[in-house]
């Protein structure tokens, strides 16, 4: 079936909710598409052991503070019900579980957004898919032959599963720190990383947020890959990472040459027996349903001016690049639906 609107959102994370938001401000029509099952976009995955009161840069959606203040809950539950209250709050249109397969160009200047059933004909689309279903997983030799377990971050649903295990931690961000942290209380464990980590000696300050931001933002106004706002920053002094050095648990190890059967092997010969490898090594943006717009560049990125899509302005991206942050998705979303209503009035003006 199709349907006509003069808006689709993409995602009901926080990018998303924000966007819709300020859509329904101005008066525009639209729908906003969740392929979760639930309220919480990304929230909802993450894993149990991950508190509330552990959590950093959490934001208050816009029109609408975070009222929970007990932080021993879950995040995963807390923001689910928050989110969810949100939509019932300013009565968002959201529509799951619908898997968008393909953005394409279609007739009469529209925009055709596709799922298994619906197609949904737009004039403009704002896609606020983040990165949690992309996990990255870099490939090295003997991978395959590995007899122990391997999963990524996005799968890790507490430590208490590797209790008295060897489990080798791959990654130098910040969500590798903190569940080597965590598992280094029940399992024996070995930290990898491809640089050494970069640990700051201060609190972080709005100015480091701020130039952070800015070398993300040239990254993607260049066409390329935008990469992470932390990869600029470098480790903040949370009590997460000041308690991991203290205790000595990050006694860090250069990438290793190849996997073996039964764990990681440098090129200078040493080994290390594991049982399981923990891939902390990130996530991609989840774009793959804009392909057939052939936004792409050479270099694997998207050129943006702001929001917008400097190869079809009538596709906005929001929660991807300098605004892959809560408080940047809340500004973005609001400068996307700004100029999406500028843009449908400026069409409506022109006929």
């Amino acid at each position: 079936m199709e349907h006509e609107v003069d808006v689709v959102v993409i995602g009901a994370g926080q990018a998303g909710l924000s966007s819709a938001h300020h859509l329904r401000r101005t008066g525009t029509g639209f729908v906003v598409l969740d392929a979760g099952t639930g309220t919480g976009g990304a929230w909802r995955h993450r894993w149990p052991s991950l508190r509330l009161g552990g959590v950093h840069g959490i934001h208050d959606l816009p029109g609408l503070a975070l009222a929970e203040k007990d932080g021993a809950r879950p995040a995963s539950e807390v923001l689910a019900e928050h989110f969810a209250r949100y939509e019932d709050e300013f009565e968002l249109p959201v529509r799951r579980p619908v898997q968008v397969r393909s953005v394409r160009r279609g007739p009469d200047e529209r925009l055709l957004v596709e799922s298994g059933a619906d197609t949904w004909a737009a004039r403009a689309v704002i896609n606020a898919t983040g990165t949690w279903t992309k996990p990255f997983v870099p490939h090295y030799p003997g991978q395959e032959s590995f007899t122990g377990r391997q999963l990524h971050v996005a799968d890790y649903r507490g430590a208490e599963e590797f209790h008295g295990r060897r489990v080798a931690v791959v990654g130098g961000g910040i969500s590798a720190v903190e569940l080597l942290t965590e598992i280094a209380e029940v399992a024996t464990t070995t930290w990898v990383t491809r640089r050494p980590p970069v640990f700051g000696d201060a609190e972080f300050t709005p100015d480091a947020g701020r130039r952070a931001v800015a070398e993300v933002d040239r990254r993607v106004r260049a066409g390329l890959p935008p990469g992470s706002v932390v990869s600029a920053t470098g480790l903040p002094p949370t009590r997460a990472v000041l308690r991991a050095r203290d205790s000595g648990v990050l006694d860090r190890h250069p990438m290793f040459e190849r996997i073996t059967p039964g764990g990681l092997r440098w090129a200078d010969g040493t080994e290390v027996e594991v049982d399981v490898i923990l891939w902390a090594t990130g996530f991609r943006a989840a774009l793959d349903h804009l392909a057939p717009l052939g936004v792409r560049e050479p270099g694997g990125g998207i050129r943006m001016d702001g929001t917008r899509v400097v190869a079809e302005p009538r596709l906005h991206l929001v929660g991807y690049g300098p605004s892959a942050s809560t408080i940047g998705a809340n500004r973005a979303g609001r400068a996307a639906a700004r100029e999406v209503h500028r843009l449908l009035r400026s069409s409506t003006t022109s006929r």
